[in-house]
């Protein structure tokens, strides 16, 4: 049967007699172009896998699942710690709901230089947008995995040379204080930063011999357990007067174990509310 758009039933929008409110319900695992903002101020663009949902009320038979698109549309992909709040009210507008949620997961690109020849390349960081919105708050947190090495100081205490050494995956989970109608800016590449601080030397993509030996040399002049990596950057985040609170997790993959080895921390700031 052929129907006007302005005659077509709207389901969702018709009552559900359950009594039973759903949490979350929406769309997930929508690739996207996606702008995030570098620390120079310029866009960086990707590509990012999005989860967005809301709270369904119980007399609600249905969400209308297009309207997510269309408010990830209206801001042209421009996914920052400013703009989520936007697209989380928009989204409870939109779909005249309480509480909004959004996850965005992407591939974060630096330039690293070489230690001693300065050769160029790129290394990616895998990097997660969180944020959620109530009635009176809404909350954000920011996730960055940087791979590092480490080498082991027991190791090199015991061994006659050397010392075993692993790559080794540092996650920060940033949780910014508010400021004013927004939060604190806390930039991709500050995470970066206090990652590879915390292991035994960076990890780059590209190295020629001097830098090898550099690197290499580097990382047995700071030897640090998976243990010392969480303290080394929780005590970099506890000092960092933006940060309300953080969860921060190492992970050695183990060179000459059969299994990796892990250590978390989480931390609030004593001022933050």
């Amino acid at each position: 049967m052929n129907r006007k758009n302005s005659s077509l039933p709207d389901i969702q929008a018709t009552p559900d007699t359950r009594g039973i409110a759903i949490n979350q319900v929406g769309v997930s695992d929508l690739r996207y172009p996606i702008q995030v903002t570098d620390q120079h101020g310029q866009p960086f663009p990707t590509v990012a896998t999005i989860s967005m949902s809301v709270l369904l009320p119980h007399h609600f038979k249905g969400t209308h699942m297009s309207r997510f698109l269309e408010v990830l549309s209206k801001h042209e992909g421009e996914v920052t710690s400013h703009t989520l709040p936007n697209i989380l009210h928009d989204l409870k507008a939109r779909l005249h709901a309480e509480e909004a949620h959004i996850e965005v997961a992407f591939t974060y690109f630096v330039t690293k230089h070489a230690p001693v020849s300065g050769a160029a390349a790129k290394v990616g960081c895998d990097c997660v947008f969180m944020g959620s919105s109530n009635g009176s708050s809404d909350d954000l947190v920011l996730r960055v995995t940087v791979p590092v090495t480490t080498l082991c100081p027991c190791s090199k205490e015991i061994s006659d040379y050397g010392a075993h050494n692993q790559r080794s995956y540092v996650t920060l989970e940033v949780r910014p204080k508010p400021k004013g109608n927004k939060c604190e800016l806390i930039l991709i590449e500050e995470l970066i930063d206090i990652a590879e601080k915390s292991g035994s030397a960076p990890v780059y993509a590209l190295l020629k011999r001097t830098d090898e030996r550099h690197v290499t040399m580097q990382a047995y002049d700071h030897p640090v357990f998976v243990e010392d990596v969480v303290r080394n950057a929780a005590a970099l985040l506890f000092a960092d007067p933006r940060v309300a609170s953080f969860t921060v997790k190492a992970v050695n993959q183990e060179s000459i174990h059969d299994h990796n080895a892990f250590a978390v921390i989480s931390g609030r700031t004593a001022d933050a509310s």
